[in-house]
């Protein structure tokens, strides 16, 4: 073995290739979705292939003829193109991802539908290896390592990197500081990897006995006919109008399906002339909507009382709902039939075994709190979601579910309990635990699909899950899954389909046939991943982490949704992990405001600093457990740069040099959070090594590597805009090298020293702020070229449309951004009326939001009647708005009225505009109507101005999965 092997990773990785085969792993299709994740919710989970790429490309060398000649029988190692070729196929990548791509979107520019699907393979995680391949895999590894490496995920939350690891038959470590992350792992490595499909039949015989002994408990509770299978039961919340008493329904609109074959509901407020107390409901269809749908009663966190048209305040919703008085009222049913889905009204029978639940509940809730059936324990203070809940009467994890939905999750609880008995008296508690840790699992699934947090998409037809986004979020109106016959059978098939395939392709994967199945070797271990002592030092070859990424996800807080239930199901099995009432906040490496609220303005500074010590000791052991020659790879998904300089701070005080980095497109391109703004699509690989820390070096400054900052930076960005890599992503792809430059020369001190005048170790993010300005002048240069002079503002506009690639950016990242371009600010910016500041977020202004009127003096803006303009964005905008209010005639007066026709500047400008903002059109409709403006006016009056492609027709769907779909 060769010392310190140079890792593929270090020199190569397929981007564009992954980056497809990610997003298209990610795309929410029935069927396609990996059964990874739908095993049970977890949060941010990376996705397979990327995770296969990082792992393998960690461990596999770099080409060179020596490879090559080490193993002669391998074909695969004997050219450069062949090697790469082989690792794609090792990966799940069996053809060429970068022509189908161009190939879906050149038919779909052109209206063209392909006869075939451009991609000729099944997505890569589907794919599975065989037993030579898989052979000579762990030969070439053997002979690199001298011995079959070993690949831990000390932060392995949902589990995509050690499964994949696990599948390639490396042996595996998983730890994790969070019990439900602990137990989904335990069901997704340690079990299949122990038992394979031969399990299957057992959770299905063992699954149905919970479903039947749930069922008959709850069938009486949910009416039925031989006509109709009932799907949802759609609800509002509701607060008694505080005039009449009477019930108002929070509805913000009427729609329960739009399109072809509308259905709406109709409120009723009195029946054959007598007032009603709680209003009643009809559902109406097609040509029987004869009233605006779109105009609910409930808007902006108020509402209308229908019996006196007065405002219901908001602040008397939140009272209400506090004192626990705010109820629900069932206005549609959503049934199958033999002629299709559709709905009905509520009738006297639906809403009388409504009450009969409610009374069932409110007579038992004391004892089944008691036994733990239903969770007691209160959400904790300690929380970064209070607006979510707190606000609407939700203190108890028990808050979040209605009455009938806490007896379907009560009634699991019970039968749970009951089967365990039985399976462990029959099967002994070896296998009985590992069948029983995999049907828990159930649990989860029924709680993010039915309760007062799921919501009815109207666009889809389908039910939204609780966790739709990363928080607590409330619902005016929600969505009840029937618990016998619809939710409880549906989330055994669900857990029984998830398993058997992850069992499936684990066995599929280096074997010939089912019964000669690699020998897999995985350790599950539960706690701080800044203390392992179960691994011993220098014993791990490739750490392969996708950490806690900062501020952008609270673990804990949303695990103990599901930790509370699960403390009465996966507790009785595992009870060492069940032992807290909550999950463990305090060792959680994240950026927890929350935690540090008593600090009032400090707080985010504190959590900062918490975070960064927190993961400068899990990098500090990780030091300890790899090997001198082991690698370190880390998954980041960041925008903030105050996340970038934490983790790199982290990476350098923990012993790390960062050797290279690669950006991932990971999310979907058209998920309707992305849609009007920008967001990070991409994952950063940093690919890191053991920093040798012997001996003094010489001492550095920022201005000694700043010029090698640049360089890398530029580098970086020329080379993986090539792989598509654009906007925010793109200047995210330059952190890595930034990073890099200066963990290679470390210590570097700053050029600024501290108050006293002694010199000041650099912070990663000085270094981040020039590769930022390196992009910026790239960037630039690219848009107006280099002869043209522009204003800041300008610049700026043009920088904002190019990088963020939308209208709505994170204020973060265009704080950064306004820095990096002279100085300016963001209250500059508003002052100028280019932006809006939001919450967490910043919008470019419309022209037609930018007018000045006339009393508002000689500010930036837009000013039909100016006689000149200090800055070229105003004349711009003023061009926009008049074409759009006056008409393109009247523009032309404009630009002829100034000369601008002719002025290079301006010129460069609308070049620079038509080059940046985006082109997209969505329904045939253009997204940002500035860039029809300027193509019209273009083609009229700007001969030398270059129009590009448009972009695609982008459909913007939710990226949320489906009623019968998965998270």
């Amino acid at each position: 073995m060769t010392t310190r092997p140079k890792v593929l990773a270090e020199s190569w990785l397929p981007v564009a290739a992954l980056s497809i085969e990610s997003r298209r792993e990610a795309a929410p299709i029935p069927g396609q979705f990996p059964k990874l994740k739908t095993l049970h919710q977890w949060w941010a989970r990376r996705p397979i292939v990327a995770s296969a790429a990082t792992v393998l490309a960690g461990i596999l060398p770099a080409w060179s003829d020596e490879l090559a000649q080490r193993h002669p029988t391998i074909s695969a190692l004997q050219t450069e193109r062949a090697y790469r070729d082989w690792f794609n196929r090792l990966i799940g990548i069996w053809g060429d991802a970068v022509l189908a791509k161009r190939t879906s979107e050149a038919a779909k520019a052109a209206g063209v539908k392909l006869k075939d699907n451009p991609y000729t393979y099944r997505p890569a995680f589907k794919n599975s290896v065989g037993e030579q391949e898989i052979r000579e895999l762990h030969d070439v590894l053997v002979g690199t390592w001298g011995h079959l490496p070993t690949v831990a995920d000390v932060t392995a939350g949902g589990g995509s990197i050690p499964w994949t690891a696990l599948r390639l038959g490396l042996p595996t470590y998983a730890n994790d500081l969070n019990s439900v992350a602990v137990s989904i792992l335990n069901a997704s490595l340690t079990i299949p990897a122990k038992h394979g499909t031969a399990l299957t039949p057992a959770l299905r015989k063992w699954g149905q006995r919970i479903v039947d002994d749930a069922t008959t408990r709850l069938l009486e509770y949910f009416p039925k006919t031989d006509r109709e299978t009932v799907t949802n039961y759609l609800y509002a919340h509701a607060v008694a109008c505080p005039r009449t008493g009477r019930i108002v329904p929070l509805m913000p609109d009427w729609w329960l399906r739009k399109g072809p074959k509308p259905a709406a509901v109709r409120m009723l407020t009195e029946l054959d002339g007598v007032a009603l107390q709680t209003p009643r409901f009809e559902v109406v269809h097609e040509g029987d909507i004869n009233f605006d749908a779109d105009r609910g009663l409930f808007a902006g966190g108020r509402a209308i009382s229908p019996y006196d048209n007065l405002v219901v305040d908001g602040d008397y919703i939140k009272a209400e709902a506090k004192a626990g008085r705010m109820t629900q009222v069932l206005y549609a049913i959503v049934v199958k039939t033999p002629a299709g889905r559709t709905f009905r009204s509520p009738t006297d029978v639906d809403l009388k075994a409504l009450d009969e639940a409610e009374r069932l509940v409110a007579e038992n809730i004391g004892i089944w709190e008691a036994t733990g059936i239903i969770p007691s324990t209160p959400i904790p203070e300690v929380s970064n979601y209070d607006r979510g809940h707190r606000m609407y009467g939700i203190n108890k994890w028990a808050d979040f579910f209605s009455p009938r939905q806490l007896l379907t999750h009560a009634a699991f609880v019970q039968a749970f309990r009951k089967v365990a008995e039985e399976a462990r008296a029959e099967l002994g508690e070896s296998l009985s635990n590992d069948i029983l840790t995999e049907l828990a699992l159930m649990q989860g699934k029924a709680l993010n699909y039915n309760a007062r947090q799921t919501s009815w998409n109207v666009n889809r037809q389908s039910t939204r899950a609780v966790f739709e986004k990363h928080n607590f979020a409330f619902k005016w109106t929600f969505v009840e899954f029937p618990g016998p016959g619809e939710l409880l059978p549906w989330c055994l098939d669900q857990l029984v389909d998830a398993y058997d395939e992850l069992a499936r392709l684990l066995e599929e994967t280096g074997s010939s046939a089912p019964d000669a199945r690699l020998d897999r070797k995985v350790h599950v271990t539960a706690g701080t991943a800044a203390d392992i002592p179960s691994i011993p030092d220098g014993s791990i070859d490739h750490i392969c982490m996708d950490p806690p990424y900062y501020a952008n996800v609270m673990y804990s807080e949303l695990s103990n949704f599901f930790y509370a239930w699960e403390r009465e199901t996966l507790g009785v099995v595992t009870p060492e992990l069940f032992e807290e009432e909550n999950t463990d906040l305090e060792n959680e490496a994240v950026t927890n405001d929350a935690r540090f609220a008593a600090l009032g303005r400090r707080k985010k500074e504190i959590a900062n600093l918490d975070y960064e010590a927190k993961m400068a000791s899990i990098f500090t052991e990780c030091r300890r457990i790899l090997s001198d020659n082991g690698v370190l790879t880390v998954m980041f998904t960041n925008k903030n740069a105050r996340a970038w300089d934490a983790l790199g701070s982290a990476l350098i005080t923990g012993g790390f040099t960062v050797e290279t980095s690669w950006p991932v497109a990971t999310e979907p391109e058209s998920s309707s959070h992305q849609a009007n703004k920008n967001a990070a699509e991409s994952t950063i690989m940093l690919v890191c090594r053991k920093r040798d820390q012997s001996g003094d070096t010489g001492k550095r400054y920022l201005e000694d590597v700043a010029p090698e900052v640049r360089t890398e930076a530029r580098r970086a960005s020329l080379r993986f805009a090539e792989d598509g890599i654009e906007g925010v992503d793109l200047m995210l792809a330059t952190y890595g090298p930034a990073l890099s430059v200066i963990s290679r020369n470390w210590p570097v001190y700053s050029s600024v020293p501290d108050d006293d005048g002694t010199d000041r170790l650099l912070r990663p993010e000085e270094a981040l702020n020039i590769a930022r300005e390196e992009i910026v002048e790239l960037r630039r240069l690219r848009l107006v070229g280099e002869a043209v002079q522009v204003d800041s503002l300008t610049d700026f506009v043009l920088m904002a449309w190019d990088i963020f690639k939308a209208r709505e950016a994170d204020f973060d990242a265009a704080r950064l951004l306004a820095l990096a371009i002279g100085g300016l600010d963001i209250d500059h910016l508003t002052r100028a009326k280019i932006l809006k500041k939001k919450s967490g977020t910043v919008e470019l202004l419309a022209p037609e939001e930018r007018v000045r009127r006339g009393n508002e003096g000689n500010a930036p803006g837009v000013r039909p009647e100016a006689t000149k303009f200090e800055h070229l964005i105003d004349a711009v905008d003023t061009m926009l708005y008049i074409a759009k209010i006056d008409g393109i005639q009247a523009a032309k007066r404009f630009l002829d009225r100034h000369g601008y026709t002719s002025d290079g500047a301006f010129i460069a400008t609308v070049q620079g505009l038509i080059n940046a903002i985006p082109r997209k059109k969505s329904k045939g409709e253009w997204v940002y109507p500035e860039a029809n403006l300027l193509d019209t006016l273009c083609t009229l009056y700007f001969d030398g101005v270059e129009l590009p492609a448009d972009d695609l027709d982008v459909t913007v769907i939710d990226e949320q999965p489906g009623l019968f779909e998965m998270e």
